[in-house]
């Protein structure tokens, strides 16, 4: 980034929008590598930051609370200005202010927005039923297991890892579960076809009723509430609770009307500057330079959150901004966790089946030069280790080995 005016970027005042895991993960390190200055944490939520992939499982199930990422004395002995149940609602470049919805206003130095991603809405008739649910906050979890408590029938649109993952916390409450897939399969753009094959099989094995190739058109109801799901097809699933998960949108609408560069995210540097050099975007809402043809990429995981933190916390100390690490993403399906590390397209790698079992099941995706692209695992640590260690090491291995 620019040199501050003042010369010194350790005494300079950060704010920081967005108290998720990057945001509160960036307040923690900034002030641990040196920096002097006044650190402001901006969180919507009235909790403490929290650890937010358990809230489709155990949160969901009843079996946990919410795990706080650190303790509240974390940001007091770092003298980090905790400021929860706040909403930014624009940003002054010119004057380096940002406007909270009560009417207050913080100044900056340094803004780091790290506003994240909202679970997509759906068009469609019915969709402002009550008993509609989305997945995002811990609100959302407590409505929902409301909603299914007593054993309640749910249907779920949308097959990815969201879906999944409270298809089997539902059904391991006793719930009727049927979930709604638009694609051709599950897990469509996330994984190999073989994969979601695998875990289609395992989910309809312990009673997940998965329709794929279906299109929601309707939602019905009565009195305000849901009651039943209609496809194009003419089916129709009664239902006393729905959960969409289509996907999720970047929140990135003060950046918008602030004038930074977006597309689908605020675009960023790889320090995560944005198109303004006092203003930074880290996690989910950020497009960054990381693919492997040279473009831009996006990333919804726990592990790109911290790795974005960690960089634009180089970035403002001066330090060497860390190679990117390899990107890794884990999804827990009742009885089965989902590993995957690195990115291959599907249309210049080929698929190798190393193991597959009745529980267990690695997909190696290699390049042409014998490369290993990809590594897919579920419950196998192990060989998902292995697989890591292979595409870090970039060498070509024989794809007879990999079968062994």
């Amino acid at each position: 980034m620019n040199q501050l005016e003042n010369g010194d970027n350790g005494a300079a005042r950060v704010v920081i929008i967005g108290a998720g895991h990057a945001g509160s993960t960036f307040a923690g390190l900034v002030r641990d590598a040196g920096h002097r200055g006044a650190i402001t944490l901006i969180g919507e939520e009235p909790v403490l930051p929290y650890h937010r992939p358990p809230l489709s499982k155990a949160y969901l199930k009843g079996a946990a609370g919410l795990s706080a990422l650190k303790p509240e004395s974390h940001y007091a002995d770092r003298a980090i200005d905790l400021r929860l149940g706040s909403r930014a609602i624009a940003i002054d470049t010119a004057g380096r202010s940002v406007l909270l919805a009560d009417g207050t206003s913080e100044n900056y130095d340094i803004l780091i927005l790290a506003t994240g991603a909202k679970a997509r809405r759906v068009d469609i008739p019915g969709a402002a039923l009550n008993g509609v649910h989305y997945l995002r906050r811990a609100d959302d979890a407590d409505r929902l297991r409301a909603s299914i408590a007593g054993n309640g029938r749910l249907v779920i649109v949308g097959g990815g890892y969201i879906g999944l993952e409270v298809a089997a916390s539902a059904l391991a409450l006793g719930c009727q579960v049927v979930l709604v897939e638009r694609e051709g399969r599950i897990l469509a753009r996330v994984a190999s076809a073989p994969l979601a094959e695998f875990l289609a099989k395992r989910h309809r094995e312990a009673g997940l009723h998965i329709v794929e190739g279906g299109e929601v058109v309707a939602f019905d109801g009565q009195d305000g509430h849901v009651g039943a799901v209609r496809l194009a097809d003419g089916t129709c699933f009664e239902a006393d609770a729905v959960l969409v998960g289509v996907g999720a949108s970047v929140c990135d609408e003060l950046a918008v009307a602030a004038g930074l560069a977006c597309a689908d995210g605020i675009l960023v540097d790889a320090a995560g500057c944005t198109s303004n050099p006092r203003i930074f975007a880290i996690g989910d809402v950020a497009r960054f330079p990381g693919a492997a043809n040279g473009g831009l990429v996006r990333m919804e995981s726990v592990a790109n959150a911290v790795e974005m933190a960690k960089r634009a916390v180089a970035a403002i100390s001066g330090q060497t901004i860390p190679a990117h690490v390899l990107p890794t993403f884990w999804s827990e399906q009742g009885a089965y966790r989902l590993q995957i590390a690195g990115m291959a397209d599907a249309d210049s790698s080929a698929i190798i089946s190393q193991v597959e079992s009745s529980s267990q099941i690695v997909i190696f995706r290699v390049g042409p030069d014998e490369r290993v692209l990809s590594v897919e695992a579920v419950n196998a640590p192990r060989e998902f280790m292995l697989g890591r260690m292979l595409i870090a090491e970039g060498r070509a291995v024989p794809p007879g080995l990999l079968s062994a």
